[in-house]
């Protein structure tokens, strides 16, 4: 059970950052639609957008300060993999009105059928493409 507490942990955190920001600003916690907010000229939301940007950058700083270590990762892709890779999930999000955060954790806690329509096909496009990597490797 313990090897499931930062999961659990995280994901109240995500909720709870998610709520907070709803309830105090009236804004959905949608990291895209934060993102490209601040490639725009600065405006009203432009201080919270930066805010919120700033502390996801933090989390993994914070973590390490509470555990001592930082978190582990292993990437396995080259520079022109992740680059096209951001690229198309940057394409994505917009095509789809959104990102996972956006439809997954905030759209579906609102019951919107277009979150729950985009969920679905996030999932199955991921599901997809794990069978089609195990196939070809």
């Amino acid at each position: 059970m313990l090897t499931y507490l930062p999961s659990l942990l995280g994901g109240l955190l995500i909720g709870a950052a998610a709520a907070l920001l709803i309830l105090l600003n009236g804004r959905i916690a949608g990291v895209s639609g934060i993102v490209a907010g601040l490639a725009r000229a600065p405006d009203g939301r432009w201080a919270s957008d930066l805010a919120f940007v700033t502390g996801l950058g933090l989390g993994p700083v914070a973590f390490a300060g509470l555990t001592g270590a930082w978190p582990s990762m292993r990437i396995e892709a080259g520079l022109p993999v992740l680059a096209l890779a951001g690229v198309l999930v940057g394409f994505g999000t917009r095509l789809g009105s959104g990102c996972t955060s956006g439809h997954g954790v905030c759209g579906l806690a609102r019951f919107s059928p277009r979150s729950l329509a985009a969920v679905l096909t996030f999932l199955a496009t991921g599901i997809l493409t794990v069978a089609l990597v195990r196939v070809v490797s």
